[in-house]
């Protein structure tokens, strides 16, 4: 089992495609892909949350979420609102571990690296599974920042960085994303993997699958 974290510089910079996106791929190529997303907010029971978003994009049947909670808010807090048991990084990992027979299993985080899932943060759990964490970023200002803060703190905590993809690329791109996409990998010292189009989290998923490949630079693979 080949394992990857998928974690944002902050809220909404694309990470749920992205992790559709290396879904896509690794099931184009015949590997069996299993998805986790501990925590989801924002969404009440019953309604189709990131998974199902994953689900449909990508065709990845196999997918796991640990808890939910209805406001959009840091899992910890929206947890304590309503009076849930927070996660914990015990429980977390035996459900990633029942995945083990997956050749890829993608988890995803909520917001950036440093968002408390429940009583553990998105870093604690790549410390503990011993797995890289690849960062999904904004194109536009302040993303130089957000990324080489997400990029230092891995590193200071001995976790593998997979590399920075960049999770929504606009169509007409202003100088401030043209200079950062140039930027990034030289503050970082990290290696930009792909660039997700903007908005093809709208498409159908033959659509969405057949062009998913070629959004990753130089056949890279998680």
């Amino acid at each position: 089992m080949s394992i990857l974290l998928i974690s944002g510089t902050s809220t909404d910079v694309g990470k749920t495609v992205v992790t559709a996106a290396l879904a896509a791929v690794a099931h184009a190529e015949g590997r069996t892909v299993a998805v986790c997303k501990p925590a989801q907010t924002g969404i009440a029971p019953g309604e189709p949350g990131d998974l199902a978003e994953i689900a449909r994009l990508s065709g990845a049947t196999r997918t796991v979420e640990l808890a939910r909670y209805p406001d959009p808010l840091a899992p910890d807090t929206a947890a304590r609102r309503v009076g849930m048991p927070l996660l914990s990084l015990a429980e977390t990992v035996a459900a990633i571990d029942e995945l083990a027979d997956a050749d890829l299993v993608l988890i995803e985080g909520a917001g950036g690296l440093l968002v408390r899932m429940g009583e553990y943060t998105l870093l604690d759990l790549a410390q503990k599974l011993g797995a890289p964490v690849l960062v999904v970023a904004a194109a536009g200002l302040g993303t130089l920042n957000h990324s080489e803060l997400t990029t230092r703190t891995l590193a200071a905590a001995g976790v593998p960085c997979a590399g920075l993809v960049i999770g929504a690329w606009p169509t007409d791109p202003d100088l401030a994303s043209l200079c950062n996409r140039e930027d990034l990998p030289r503050v970082t010292e990290t290696e930009l993997l792909g660039t997700i189009p903007a908005g093809v989290g709208q498409w159908e998923r033959e659509r969405f699958t057949a062009a998913a490949p070629s959004w990753f630079v130089g056949g890279w693979r998680p």
